[in-house]
């Protein structure tokens, strides 16, 4: 019986103890690990500030769509403003009608701008929006610089163009030539015109012929011939002429023709076919 008790009383060897650290851990715990060493690395707040950017981006154009739609009118009145001439600010105003009624914001303002362009008169059209609902448009009109062949007018910056009014321009030299030579045209123009006044004439008008010879015309009616060659030294030659022996009897005069080597041949008005000093 004692013996009995004996044997059952042994302890049963229990399981060995685990070492610390030594702790090993499953599959799916060490995946959770990786994922949270990778999130740890995100820059959370930059790619949420820059979420936000990208919803605003999205956003602002829609909201400013809604807010300008809500604000759109109608364009009521069209107010022109410039120093005019040739046109007029009632015609350019009824022109413009034609915009009247349309949207305030969706009006083409190029659109505007090309059509009034290219009305003869006009050198440049500036046109801006007048809240709350105005258009207001600045008209720079061509100056006119002289009559052209054919009744058209040329402009100072050498435009030619054929407004329905010419006549508007009042007393101007009348230029003549090729429509492809009209800057040089200008150019002559505009050195004889300056040398004439220190002379005391008045210029009144220049041709070039198609074969390249030029004619002068005074203020005072004479007509100088200058031809096609050595047009400077001509023209130098009848001013010389002109003060010496012309200037008296300028109103006797018709004609200088100022092609010959070493003097000029004067027509008279009394006698149309006599031919005058040389000098």
């Amino acid at each position: 019986m004692l013996e009995t008790l004996l044997i059952r009383s042994r302890a049963e060897p229990s399981d060995p103890p685990r070492r610390r650290g030594a702790t090993s851990l499953g599959p799916e715990r060490d995946r959770f690990g990786v994922l949270k060493a990778v999130l740890a690395t995100v820059p959370w707040l930059q790619v949420g500030m820059g979420a936000v950017i990208v919803l605003l981006a999205a956003l602002v154009p829609w909201g400013a769509g809604k807010v300008l739609g809500a604000m759109d009118q109608q364009i009521l009145a069209v107010d022109v403003n410039g120093e005019l001439m040739g046109d007029s600010k009632v015609a350019i105003e009824r022109a413009a009608g034609n915009w009247i009624g349309k949207s305030y914001f969706a009006t083409d303002l190029s659109e505007i701008k090309d059509s009034l362009e290219r009305r003869p008169w006009v050198e440049s059209a500036a046109v801006r929006r007048v809240w709350p609902d105005r258009l207001a448009i600045d008209i720079r009109e061509k100056k006119p610089l002289a009559y052209w062949t054919d009744g058209r007018l040329v402009s100072r910056t050498g435009e030619l163009f054929l407004p329905p009014n010419p006549e508007v321009a009042g007393r101007l030299p009348k230029l003549a030539g090729p429509d492809e030579r009209v800057r040089d045209v200008i150019r002559m123009a505009q050195t004889m015109s300056e040398q004439l006044v220190g002379h005391g004439l008045n210029f009144a008008g220049l041709s070039l012929e198609q074969r390249g010879a030029w004619t002068l015309k005074l203020a005072n009616g004479i007509e100088v011939v200058l031809g096609r060659d050595q047009v400077e030294q001509r023209f130098e030659r009848f001013i010389t002429v002109y003060e010496t022996r012309l200037a008296s009897r300028s109103d006797e005069v018709s004609r200088v023709d100022a092609r010959y080597t070493n003097g000029v041949a004067v027509q008279w008005k009394a006698a149309q076919a006599a031919s005058g000093p040389k000098s």
